[in-house]
């Protein structure tokens, strides 16, 4: 059994960062990062963009360049799937019986996308972006003049559409909302990205589900649930997913819809650490329980949970951030605004550059910025803040953002 020391679970983002974070915070004994896939560690956004329409090399996605694990004495088990942890005994056991001792032990075991349960599921060209296995399949799927189903209007759905329209496939998005994003951004300015699609030629099936893929051993078509069918050599669907708890569970941690972690990202074991997709944390300036599945939570969790299994005692007060790229379009958002009265609109989203502020009462929740920059610092200002926003002066796009927060 290897010697006692720092176990990181789950060789992804979150659990490189982890491993940064605790070297870079002063853990000066062995690190030991396990993974169940054969890749080095990697960046998910990539994948749907560059990656997927080849104009980028996989290499692009890792998270640390070459040397940096030799460099940093932090040894890489790859295709070594975690199945078991004993807390009792301090031990990982991994696929192949193999077990880790651990000191301190960081949990970043991400998610697994969630799968269609309707017929036909299983045909040959029904797919899923999750890996970077799956962005080389899907390179070789998207050509010109092919059809592709799109099934779920989420921002790996509305990202992969616009990665095929890019490379000239011809796309149908289908999605049970009324509007593109909406879960998240909400109807207001789903619509912008709704018009932004239709103008890159991507057809909306909106208001309306799958009911069933057809095609003899290969999808051929998606039926809908209105009885319309839509042609397709090749579906990709983007329907969420699940975090990856059952390991937690399963040693005694506390799980609900994550593990619970407090603002240190310690777990209901004291030398348990979890970050990334399946941390759900009370999150100090939220007030609330947060789990966020976004590249930033991951990268800056996995920095701090490493760094506190180091013996920091950070709390982790982030702001939730994310950003997209599609077509010649850019964006980000900060927040957490799953609870809002209304949106208000800084420039107006028919010219394509605009900043929205979702608002409950008074305060400032989260806001989006389209094809603005340089703004997303205030925008997390305001959110940070939880004072009442002057209305006006957010909304007025001759006033300096600088002056949004006193």
């Amino acid at each position: 059994m290897a010697s006692d020391g720092l176990v990181i679970v789950g060789a992804s983002l979150a659990g490189a960062k982890a491993a940064e974070g605790a070297r870079d915070g002063g853990w000066a004994g062995a690190i030991r990062l396990a993974g169940a896939e054969w890749h080095l560690p990697y960046e998910r956004p990539p994948l749907s963009k560059g990656v997927m329409q080849g104009s980028e090399q996989p290499s692009v996605a890792r998270v640390h360049d070459d040397g940096f694990y030799a460099g940093h004495e932090i040894e890489i088990l790859l295709g070594a799937a975690a199945t078991g942890i004993d807390l009792a005994d301090c031990t990982v056991t991994l696929a192949g019986g193999r077990r880790l001792r651990f000191d301190k032990l960081v949990l970043a075991t991400g998610s697994t996308v969630r799968r269609i349960p309707v017929p036909g599921a299983e045909l040959d060209g029904v797919c899923y972006l999750r890996s970077l296995d799956d962005a080389l399949a899907l390179r070789d799927v998207l050509q010109p003049g092919r059809r592709l189903a799109v099934v779920g209007a989420s921002w790996i759905g509305a990202e992969v559409a616009a990665s095929a329209r890019q490379r000239g496939t011809e796309v149908v998005m289908v999605d049970p909302l009324s509007q593109p994003l909406e879960r998240v951004l909400g109807p207001e300015v789903g619509r912008y990205f709704a018009r932004l699609h239709t103008d890159h030629g991507v057809k909306l099936r909106l208001g309306t589900g799958v009911e069933a893929f057809a095609g003899d051993g290969r999808v051929e078509a998606v039926r809908l649930t209105d009885g319309s069918a839509v042609d397709a050599d090749a579906v990709v669907v983007g329907i969420g997913v699940n975090p990856n708890v059952d390991l937690a569970r399963s040693a005694g941690l506390a799980v609900d819809q994550g593990v619970l972690v407090d603002a240190h990202l310690t777990t209901s074991h004291p030398d348990v650490f979890a970050a990334g997709d399946i941390a759900e944390q009370h999150h100090p300036v939220l007030g609330a329980r947060v789990r966020v599945e976004h590249w930033a939570n991951a990268l800056n969790q996995g920095l701090t949970a490493g760094a506190n299994a180091a013996g920091a005692g950070q709390a982790y007060d982030g702001i939730p951030y994310f950003f997209s790229d599609q077509y010649d379009m850019g964006m980000e958002y900060s927040g957490w605004a799953t609870g809002y009265d209304r949106v208000v609109f800084r420039g107006d989203p028919e010219d394509g550059a605009f900043v929205a502020f979702y608002l409950s009462g008074e305060r400032v929740v989260g806001g989006v910025n389209v094809n603005v920059w340089d703004v997303n610092a205030q925008v997390q200002a305001l959110v940070r803040s939880a004072a009442p926003a002057d209305i006006d002066a957010i909304t007025d796009p001759d006033v300096d953002p600088a002056t949004w927060t006193p």
